[in-house]
């Protein structure tokens, strides 16, 4: 300080410009110049504030249904139900996001492909199904687990959300069961126009008992589907004789389950394969390989058609498609599944990594992260088409709510954002930094034997008839 004030002074630097300020402080002390230079006052700035609101985050409801469990569980004798009660009502729900109804009044077209995978894709032989699966919302991080009575399970847990049952047949089981969550009955309360089919014998797996109970106009062969009979039966010939009995002015939604990707994968005894084996031919595979991926061209060209008949009745932009496989194709040898992964497949995660084709001409790519499962396409649907559902009641969740993941296998192993736990090994590996925690690890474990245990209960006692007036 004492420097600076010297340095004000005219005599300590005859080269340094002086001022008005310099010269005050001739014969003063150094304290009572400081003070005076402390005391002068600022010149006046106006300053202008902009009134800027902060924009408050949306609030979101929970995609809940209005259930008084307080009451029922007050009034509830029977022991079973009475748990049942106390573990949904203590669900925490997903709640409602900014994709909430943006297909509200929009057709569905909701399919289960056989044996289909994202080994069938690629931009050169399956164009259309490589700009669903690139076009609309993308899940990188998709599995499709296996389950005991594999067609059939796999198709019950996409059209119900719930976890099949081990022992049943979990789709024919609830074929008189109340299903209020499931598209057909949910579209149903909406006036829609309301299809299934599908291409080999109506009655298999006791789809006609389950079926038709999900809401639809059901045909399979046998009953009204009237196509070629081979083995296995083509997807292309199912929609071109199908498409007009549900395209038009009113509002639909239609299920397909597929069957041209059925195994056995050769030329010799698959006559899908055999019909596209020139489309395959100098692919560098071995013909398991090309074979399969043959089947799998049907319904490419069972896509291709039905683009062209939506677009050409002007509805391509109002109706949604969704594709899920029933299984991974466990028919085709595990050295061809690697072949076609091209390199060796880990075989009790990845090996059940899948695709969910979920796609409308013209929407805008979204790119989904999250590890999500077939279990949670039923849940997911409803909330982007708006619809009433309890998802307390559902074993799979949103993918696109702020619900923390959960991908739930047939074995009980499980992935989330944090780890993958993998019960054939006792094993955990952590992802994204997480660390070692074996509270978290018990927790998980508990959430999925839960979800076991009152999804297979759900079956047995027809709950939601108890739950939910089904008048």
């Amino acid at each position: 300080m004492e420097l600076d004030i010297k340095r004000l002074i005219p005599s300590f630097d005859n080269n340094e410009p002086k001022n008005v300020l310099e010269y005050s402080f001739i014969g003063k002390s150094v304290a009572n110049a400081v003070y005076e230079i402390e005391a002068t006052p600022a010149p006046s700035i106006e300053v202008k504030y902009t009134d800027i609101t902060p924009t408050p985050e949306p609030h979101y409801e929970a995609n809940i249904l209005d259930i008084d469990f307080k009451s029922i569980i007050s009034n509830e004798k029977n022991k079973t139900l009475l748990d049942m009660h106390k573990y949904f009502s203590s669900v925490v729900p997903t709640k409602k996001n900014e994709y909430t109804g943006i297909f509200k009044g929009y057709n569905l077209i909701l399919i289960t492909a056989e044996g289909f995978s994202p080994y069938a894709i690629s931009p050169e032989l399956t164009p259309t199904l490589y700009k669903m699966s690139t076009e609309g919302f993308v899940f990188n991080n998709f599995y499709n687990p296996i389950w005991k009575v594999s067609t059939s399970d796999g198709e019950f847990v996409a059209c119900t959300g719930l976890i099949p049952k081990s022992g049943i047949w979990s789709f024919s089981r609830t074929g008189k069961n109340y299903m209020p969550f499931v598209m057909g009955n949910q579209f149903k309360n909406l006036g829609y126009t309301l299809k299934a089919y599908h291409n080999h014998s109506y009655k298999y797996y006791d789809r006609h008992i389950s079926h038709p109970n999900m809401g639809y106009d059901y045909k399979g062969v046998g009953n009204g589907l009237n196509i070629k009979k081979t083995w296995p039966e083509s997807d292309l010939e199912m929609i071109d004789v199908t498409a007009a009995e549900y395209i038009g002015d009113k509002p639909f939604h239609t299920y397909y389950m597929t069957v041209s990707g059925h195994l056995n994968y050769s030329f010799g005894g698959n006559y899908i394969a055999r019909k596209n084996k020139s489309y395959v031919k100098d692919l560098p595979y071995s013909d398991t390989s090309k074979a399969y991926i043959a089947c799998n061209l049907e319904l490419e060209f069972a896509m291709k058609s039905l683009v062209k008949k939506l677009e050409a009745a002007g509805v391509a932009d109002k109706t949604v498609i969704a594709i899920s496989p029933d299984h991974y194709p466990y028919g085709l040898p595990k050295e061809n599944i690697d072949e076609l992964a091209g390199h060796k497949v880990e075989d009790n995660f990845e090996l059940y990594k899948s695709t969910f084709i979920l796609w409308k001409k013209g929407m805008d790519t979204v790119i989904i992260d999250k590890p999500c499962s077939s279990l949670d396409i039923m849940p997911t649907l409803s909330n982007l088409f708006g619809l009433d559902y309890d998802s307390r009641l559902l074993m799979g969740t949103d993918i696109l709510s702020e619900s923390d993941p959960l991908v739930i296998f047939s074995n009980r192993s499980w992935i989330t954002d944090k780890a993958r736990y993998n019960t054939a090994s006792n094993s955990i590996e952590y992802t994204n930094g997480s660390k070692t925690d074996s509270n978290y690890i018990k927790e998980v474990n508990r959430i999925v034997s839960d979800k076991f245990k009152y999804s297979a209960k759900i079956i047995e006692t027809d709950y939601y008839r108890k739950i939910i007036d089904s008048k």
